[in-house]
């Protein structure tokens, strides 16, 4: 009898073993686990951001994932952005809206991506499809189709850089200037030298 119970004891402690050992995780695993879940995730959200205490932008967005954890971190904006650029009198010196959108926070980088809409001060219009923001080396730039919308004439072309306050651009490849009041069969589709802006 007393064999029985002990042959039960070990079977059942054997069992209870064995188990254990098919739930132990790997911390090479949960590692990977983590760079790709995000630290935070918020909808409607409407913030401002700062920098080694100065206010950068404003953010207006549906939807707002930040993976803090990945191998480069980075903010994703799924369904769209709407942010406002600052200077250092807290003045807004740009508008950018675009359908999604990509931070990465180490390299201070945006891409935008989808129905790229900007504004400047002099109210001139910006839209393309993917945008560039390199915020440390203060350059936009896209190599995709531009158009720009002026007071008093809109300018296409492929290809485009700017400083971040989009006041000192080129258009690299221009295809067309059309003059606002002009008729569109009237239009000059003209190839023309790459244009620039300046303060």
């Amino acid at each position: 009898m007393k064999f029985c119970i002990t042959a039960a004891l070990f079977a059942v402690v054997m069992l209870c073993v064995t188990s254990c050992r098919g739930k132990v995780v790997s911390n090479d695993s949960l590692v990977q686990v983590r760079d790709s879940v995000p630290g935070m995730h918020a909808w409607d959200v409407s913030t401002v951001v700062s920098d080694s205490g100065v206010t950068r932008f404003r953010i207006n967005t549906p939807e707002w994932v930040m993976y803090d954890k990945a191998k480069e971190p980075f903010w994703h904006f799924p369904d769209g952005l709407h942010f406002e650029r600052f200077d250092e009198n807290l003045d807004v010196f740009a508008k950018v809206d675009a359908d999604s959108a990509l931070f990465y926070t180490e390299k201070d980088f945006w891409e935008l991506i989808g129905n790229v809409h900007a504004m400047n001060l002099d109210g001139e219009h910006f839209e393309t499809d993917i945008l560039y923001v390199d915020q440390k080396a203060d350059r936009i730039y896209t190599d995709h189709k531009m158009k720009i919308t002026q007071a008093d004439k809109i300018i296409n072309g492929v290809g485009f850089e700017s400083n971040q306050r989009l006041s000192r651009y080129t258009i690299l490849n221009p295809t067309g200037i059309i003059p606002i009041d002009e008729e569109p069969e009237q239009q000059d589709s003209t190839q023309v030298e790459p244009l620039e802006a300046k303060e």
